[in-house]
């Protein structure tokens, strides 16, 4: 059998234009309250490399630390490139805006470096 697969909206995030720029994104509280959790254990882990470094820790065991803390970063960008193309990118082409493939690119190419 041969389903269509459909995107289906985020139920943890959406967009709309409002603020300075025009644009705004919304997140349930879940979700910012998940993002909050990982970003307060992130920056615990820079803490943590900061004393690592302060006390002449050996290098390898700092590197590994700052691998971990990329990893961690890089999930809490996965979250919310989810949200941005379930809900703002979706909503966004279905207006008929392109530019916003643009946009994307330019946000995945730096997510990547």
């Amino acid at each position: 059998m041969n389903e269509k697969s459909t995107i289906q909206p985020a139920d943890d995030a959406c967009c709309h234009t409002d603020g300075a720029d025009g644009r705004k994104s919304h997140h349930s509280d879940k979700l910012k309250s998940n993002l909050t959790s990982r970003l307060n254990r992130i920056e615990g882990q820079i803490r943590g490399v900061k004393g690592l470094i302060e006390k002449d820790t050996y290098c390898d065991d700092v590197l590994n630390q700052i691998a971990a803390i990329q990893a961690a970063l890089n999930g809490v960008g996965k979250l919310l490139l989810e949200g941005h193309l379930k809900s703002c990118v979706v909503d966004r082409i279905r207006e008929g805006d392109q530019d916003i493939i643009e946009e994307l690119l330019v946000t995945v190419n730096k997510l990547m470096k």
